[in-house]
């Protein structure tokens, strides 16, 4: 019982992180909003909870920054496909610069490809350069996973998180 509070109240930290820092770091740039700080929540997300957790994480923020008008529903491809891909790599093979790849990958390339294919011309009735959304897409996500890589390692000297796992030899 105390792992999942814990979880969710990891999870109402980040996400109320995530929404009050998002009016004053989204971006609009073409068509959509970039938000760094989505990147880094996601990535804190990822490992510290899991890619469910992650990606629940992901899509309560993106409902809420396009009720508030600072997102698009490009947000949801955007943050939920990295926060998916962050957290299962990071799962699996606890490393987390994988795991940030994951985000990376997800979010800058699948998710800005999925937002020009599917999301822009079906739910926005716009077309828009696949170029340009991976472009803007790739440079939010960088920026916010730095950003989270440099938050975890600080968490990790503090010693509220282990990112590395134990040593097998006693």
């Amino acid at each position: 019982m105390q792992t999942n509070t814990r979880h969710v109240a990891y999870a109402v930290v980040l996400v109320a992180l995530g929404v009050a820092l998002a009016p004053f770091t989204s971006l609009p740039i073409g068509i959509a909003r970039v938000n760094p700080t989505q990147h880094f929540v996601n990535i804190v997300a990822a490992v510290l909870l899991g890619p469910w957790w992650a990606v629940g994480i992901a899509a309560i923020i993106s409902v809420i920054r396009n009720a508030l008008g600072v997102g698009t529903v490009l947000a949801f491809p955007g943050s939920m496909i990295g926060a998916f891909l962050a957290g299962y790599l990071y799962r699996y093979t606890r490393n987390l610069y994988l795991g940030a790849l994951g985000e990376i990958v997800g979010t800058g390339i699948i998710a800005a490809l999925v937002s020009a294919l599917l999301i822009a011309p079906v739910f926005m009735q716009q077309e828009t350069a696949i170029a340009a959304l991976v472009a803007s897409f790739l440079g939010s996500t960088i920026l916010g996973t730095v950003l989270g890589i440099l938050a975890l390692r600080l968490l990790e000297r503090t010693g509220f998180v282990q990112l590395r796992p134990e040593s097998a030899s006693t």
